[in-house]
């Protein structure tokens, strides 16, 4: 599991092609690219096109005289939102998860099955899907499920059936699913598990602003912001909460498109400001020069904050930065 901004995480299981050391070598940089292309906060389609990408480039770096290499593998990528209880996933080649909603049957995930990775140039889909809270998924390799000596309907019903009795803990439910589903001696290939569920975040700690194309608006908004934090009894992190603010909200009424949006969000450890506009065209750092009257906006922001950074959405993109309230309190 993968925390993203927006208090998003993102859910991955992969299984390569092969066994040895070339195959843990490619899983190895499979893991790093998935981490790279997650912080970048790429949709889960176009992460498993770039990943596509890469395994076609280490199947002909794996090959020789002219002929590629055998590097393939599958994946599973999903995104939960907890804020808006969302999740969006693709997979390529892989078997789909398995969904249990509160006091619902376990049910596979309707979800295109993509071509596994390393085919090169085919297209991938994704599925977004509203999960009610305490909704269970679970993400599981084909090693799981396929036995010699049982056929998969018949792992399938064990699968199912394991994941559906009532547990104290998700550890136990992974324990059950692994001493039900595989074989006394082993599983033949290897197997990943991943077990999960949903937990939203309440509506009364997201707060949420649109803001006017005006600069002179940016003191009553740092003011309803200041109110905000005192109703969540966060007064503390009030004046470095103001200045982000004030610095993200200037910017995108200097650079960025209408319409724009000011979302705060908040659990126990951490408040998020996050601002929003139509502009793709993505914010860098840049240092400014003794005389210059603008540029250190965002510098000012990152040293202020734990994290900050920015990610493309349908509509334009999103500037966000992270506050520790544990620093703060």
């Amino acid at each position: 599991m993968i925390p993203l901004s927006g208090m998003r995480v993102a859910m991955v299981v992969g299984d390569v092609v092969g066994h040895g050391i070339q195959a843990s070598a490619t899983m190895g940089r499979l893991r790093t690219a998935v981490r790279t292309l997650a912080d970048i906060d790429l949709a889960p389609d176009e992460l498993l096109t770039h990943l596509d990408d890469l395994v076609v480039r280490l199947s002909a770096e794996a090959g020789g005289e002219g002929s590629p290499g055998e590097v393939g593998a599958t994946c599973l990528y999903a995104v939960y939102d907890p804020v808006s209880r969302r999740c969006t996933l693709a997979r390529a080649g892989h078997p789909p998860p398995i969904m249990i909603r509160p006091g619902g049957p376990p049910e596979h995930v309707d979800l295109p099955a993509g071509p596994p990775l390393g085919l090169g140039g085919l297209p991938f889909e994704s599925t977004e899907l509203e999960l009610p809270e305490g909704t269970v998924l679970a993400l599981y390799t084909d090693g799981l499920v396929e036995n010699r000596d049982r056929d998969l309907d018949a792992s399938q019903r064990l699968l199912f059936d394991a994941l559906f009795a009532p547990s104290d803990s998700l550890n136990e439910t992974c324990d059950r699913i692994l001493h039900a589903v595989l074989p006394p001696g082993g599983a033949a290939d290897d197997v990943a598990l991943l077990v999960a569920r949903t937990q939203g975040l309440p509506a009364e700690q997201v707060a949420t602003w649109d803001i006017p194309a005006d600069p002179s608006l940016v003191a009553p908004i740092r003011k309803q912001v200041v109110e905000q934090l005192d109703a969540w009894n966060l007064s503390e992190a009030g004046f470095t909460a103001e200045l982000v603010v004030s610095e993200l909200v200037t910017n995108a009424i200097r650079y960025g498109a209408h319409p724009i949006r000011l979302r705060l969000i908040h659990d126990a450890a951490t408040l998020i400001c996050e601002v929003s506009d139509t502009n793709h065209t993505a914010p860098h750092l840049r240092r400014a020069k003794t005389w210059d009257e603008g540029g250190r906006g965002l510098l000012l922001v990152a040293q202020l904050t734990q994290r900050w950074g920015s990610r493309h959405t349908t509509d334009g993109k999103t500037i966000w930065a992270e506050l520790s309230l544990f620093d703060e309190l």
